[in-house]
């Protein structure tokens, strides 16, 4: 999630007209017409009025042909803009659909404040879109006001198509992904405030300021407290699904993360069932990935989607999938880093409890410390603080959790003769006994291996409040919904600890006893097949080429390693890029990266630049291991990127934005998350990070005290932790103002000036002319210019006309037509020209006065922005 702007918001005003006058949105900031000048689809930008006056930014994506076809809505997840659709946007309008995308209110350039899918004004938005669509040529209707209309979306985006669904007859299909359906249970789970993640939420929306009052009312009063109330439950049940659960009654493909500990398995059951009674058609897929990382399968998803919809908007053949799909992980790939995965399916969906298998339990009774101040906390997924990597680390296998002495009872089952593969939720039954009124305990199921290592699935716990403790109480612990094998030999272990860092606790000190009252029941599903894995083409040719590469080995002495060796002349070198490139699906044709290359020096505060779907945020995601890419190579001090690379130590990057515990002071956040590293405290040089990012007595306030720009320089400071070699920040000024953005400028090119390298994405060219010293421009994927900045800003003959008034577009485009002329861009108050090879200033003059442009001067340009649209060739 993308932390976003406080915005300073008016207030709404009534107005009678819900969507007549629809106004377009320019990249100048003014409401004109822009229409998309790329092959395919064609995309318009409005901007349509709410009933009450609040502005929601929309594109219509639609591709050539007559005939009116059917319509998608598409909605995008919290913290992000309908800028993150565009691709799957022209995808669907590629195939036959009017597509319209839209940023949600207090998101993206949408006004109005954030009601977390309040049905009065996010659910009642959707209706008014779907009003518009009504109203277009292009799109099918069943009836007059009523178009053939499903709705898809990921998280935020996700629970706004059930509840439109709920809400509005009209919608006729409905694909969700990862999302909730009871956001009380998902931030409140058994009456236990989920912190971290709520913290995260409004931290990423831009402040308690951006929510409705009663949303920021409501977590002010929980996060001081830290016990959800029955008021605060009462208003977040209203913005669930679940509050419509009877009138969801359309077809609808359920898509919800394993590696998820915000929105678990647990809330696309609760989906299924109460769907599934409505009489709906109802499929469930369960993806890798999820909100604490992993992969979200986006190509198959988004495919899967597009069937569903063929086939119950168009009425086609096309085929929904089976009833159950799930992605199971089976290690990595030796030879790229990826992971290896295949899917398992059924013809029925098995739920949570399907065909249980009881395994004992032993261990005496126990005795746990509940500590003062809760802390310290135990440690399993972290939200906003590298959370991302640890689930997807325990489904390989691997896992990073820590429980401390004292603070924990424990109870084992025996080894397993055989593998045993969990699919759902495994129970058991416990006595809790506490010298306080309640408890609160933390309950985990472990699979232990034969040396005592453990991991923890999906890094995931089940938080329990446990009123009337103090006399005594049986419980039944429901441990987290997972999809786990357990080898042989390998054993369960059942662990209820006393604190977790993800959570709220009580912070006054008490002792719980804890005892066994049966045994753990584990759900086994045997209907979920997994599929076979097809034999690779080589098993076949194998035996023939054995002897010649035997020989070969013998020959050559060499031995094959599971990636490219390093490269001892690139070994100073901080990045150098080679035709980097990377599909927005295996299938597709259309890149989001294509050819890149570049070479970054150590001192260098390098601008990364270009217009949004530049392919930006990719190509540093590659470069930071978290996605592969499909061709070329990055090296980073001479060694090639891989997921779980270790050259990756010596990068820090701040590129989705942090979340911290806003009840910590800044310094006991940033301790936390390097503790969570796992590695040595001096290795931190916590006091040189913080000495760059100038927070001065700052750190000893709690964060919720904390400006915008203070939080951007916590975070560039998180960033900074253990001074890695190579720094990236995107949009690192984001939501400051000019004094917070000089800091922040300062802080880059301090950090650079020890010898380091930064790379900076950034939308404000004027700030990047002044804090950069190179820059990479990019556009479409490509790279259209790199060097030093005053080298790019001075490049290229290129004059700045001044009229006074803005130039008619048509006039524009008889000046680009001139011989003589590359490109020209209309301005505010002229044109941007820019000159072939032999054209003087003069022989332009001529012509402007001949197509009668009012020329009031002429000279050379130099901004970095006039050089940036000059080169992107107005595609901003």
């Amino acid at each position: 999630m993308d932390l976003r702007v406080p915005r300073l918001l008016k207030r709404p005003r009534r107005a009678a007209a819900a969507l007549g006058a629809a106004v377009l949105l320019a990249a100048t900031g003014t409401w004109t017409a822009t229409a998309s000048d790329t092959p395919g689809p064609h995309r318009t930008d409005r901007v349509l009025t709410m009933a009450d006056g609040t502005r929601v930014d929309t594109s219509y994506f639609i591709s050539g042909g007559g005939g009116r076809r059917p319509a998608v809505l598409l909605a995008h997840g919290f913290g992000g803009s309908k800028d993150d659709l565009r691709a799957q946007a022209e995808d669907l309008a590629g195939h036959g659909y009017a597509v319209l995308t839209w940023s949600a209110r207090g998101f993206g350039h949408s006004t109005g404040r954030i009601g977390l899918n309040d049905p009065a004004h996010e659910v009642t938005d959707v209706s008014r879109l779907i009003d518009w669509l009504a109203r277009r040529p292009e799109v099918r209707l069943d009836k007059p006001g009523d178009p053939r209309v499903g709705i898809a979306g990921g998280s935020y985006g996700g629970a706004i198509s059930l509840l439109a669904a709920g809400h509005d007859p009209r919608v006729d299909a409905i694909a969700p992904a990862v999302t909730y359906w009871d956001l009380s249970d998902a931030l409140f789970p058994n009456g236990v405030f989920k912190r971290l993640w709520t913290g995260v939420f409004f931290n990423s929306g831009g402040g308690c300021a951006q929510f409705e009052p009663a949303l920021c009312a409501m977590y002010q009063r929980v996060a001081q407290s830290g016990v959800p109330d029955a008021d605060a439950r009462a208003l977040l049940e209203k913005r669930s699904p679940a509050a419509v659960a009877d009138r969801i009654k359309v077809p609808t493909l359920l898509f919800q993360g394993q590696t998820d500990s915000l929105f678990t398995l647990a809330q696309s059951d609760a989906a299924e069932r109460a769907i599934r009674a409505n009489g709906a058609p109802v499929k469930v897929d369960w993806i890798a990935g999820g909100h604490d990382g992993g992969d979200l399968e986006t190509g198959r998803v988004q495919g899967r989607v597009r069937d569903w919809f063929d086939h119950y908007l168009k009425g086609t053949s096309a085929g929904t999938g089976p009833a159950f799909r799930i992605t199971r992980t089976g290690g990595v790939d030796s030879t790229d880093g990826s992971t290896r995965s295949r899917g398992a399916t059924a013809d029925t969906y098995p739920g949570l409890r399907g065909d249980p298998r009881t395994i004992p339990l032993t261990g005496r009774e126990q005795r746990v410390a509940n500590p003062a101040g809760a802390s310290p906390p135990a440690v399993s997924a972290l939200p906003g603080l590298g959370g991302g990597g640890l689930a997807q680390l325990s489904a390989l296998g691997t896992g990073v959790s820590l429980d401390f002495p004292g603070q924990y009872a424990r109870f084992d089952a025996p080894p397993q003769r055989t593998a045993l593969r969990i699919t759902g939720t495994p129970t058991a039954r416990v006595h809790v006994k506490s010298t306080s009124a309640d408890a609160v305990l933390f309950a985990k199921l472990y699979d232990v291996g034969p040396g005592g290592s453990q991991v923890l699935p999906g890094q995931l716990v089940t938080p329990l409040r446990i009123t009337g403790a103090k006399a005594g109480k049986d419980v039944t612990v429901t441990l987290p919904p997972v999809d786990h094998e357990v080898q042989q030999g390998h054993r369960l272990r059942l662990v209820l600890a006393t604190t977790d860092l993800a959570y709220a606790s009580p912070t006054a000190p008490a002792t719980y006893t804890v005892s066994l009252k049966g045994p753990l029941s584990v759900p086994t599903a045997p209907g979920v097949t997994t599929a076979a894995t097809p034999l690779p083409s080589w098993v076949w040719w194998l035996p023939l080429a054995g002897a010649a590469a035997a020989l070969a080995l013998l020959l050559t002495t060499r031995r094959r390693t599971s990636a490219p060796a390093p490269d001892p002349e690139l070994a100073e070198v901080p990045l150098v890029i080679t035709d980097l490139s990377k599909r927005y699906a295996k299938s597709s044709d259309r890149y989001a990266v294509r050819d890149l290359s570049f070479r970054v020096e150590k001192g260098q505060v390098l601008g990364l630049l270009g217009p949004n779907g530049a392919g930006k945020t990719t190509t540093l995601r590659m470069l930071m291991g978290l996605i592969r890419p499909d061709g070329g190579e990055i090296r980073v001090f001479g060694h090639a990127i891989r997921p779980g690379a270790t050259v990756l130590s010596r990068v820090g990057a701040f590129v989705e934005g942090a979340g911290f515990l806003p009840h910590l002071t800044g310094r006991e956040n940033l301790e936390l998350y390097w503790r969570a590293t796992g590695r040595p405290p001096e290795d931190a040089h916590l006091a040189e990070a913080l000495e760059i990012a100038g927070l001065g007595d700052a750190l000893a306030r709690a964060v919720r005290t904390y400006s915008q720009g203070m939080r951007q320089r916590l975070a560039i400071a998180q960033a900074m932790l253990g001074l890695p070699d190579l720094l990236i920040l995107d949009e690192p000024t984001n939501g400051l103002d000019p004094p917070q953005i000089r800091e922040m400028r300062e802080v880059m090119i301090r950090y650079a000036a020890a010898g380091r390298t930064v790379i900076v994405s950034s939308h404000l060219l004027a700030e990047v002319e002044q804090s950069c010293t190179h820059l990479v421009v990019m556009d479409r994927g490509r790279l259209v210019q790199a060097g030093p900045v005053g080298e790019i800003t001075g490049s290229g003959d290129t004059l700045l006309v001044g009229t006074g008034t803005p130039v008619a577009e048509p006039v524009v485009e008889k000046v680009a037509a001139l011989d003589g002329v590359a490109s020209a861009v209309r301005t505010e108050d002229g044109l941007l020209v820019r000159l072939e090879p032999g054209t003087t200033a003069g022989a332009l003059v001529v012509e402007l006065v001949r197509l009668e442009v009012p020329v009031l001067s002429v000279g050379p340009h130099r901004r970095l922005e006039d050089a940036f649209l000059t080169l992107i060739g107005g595609s901003a």
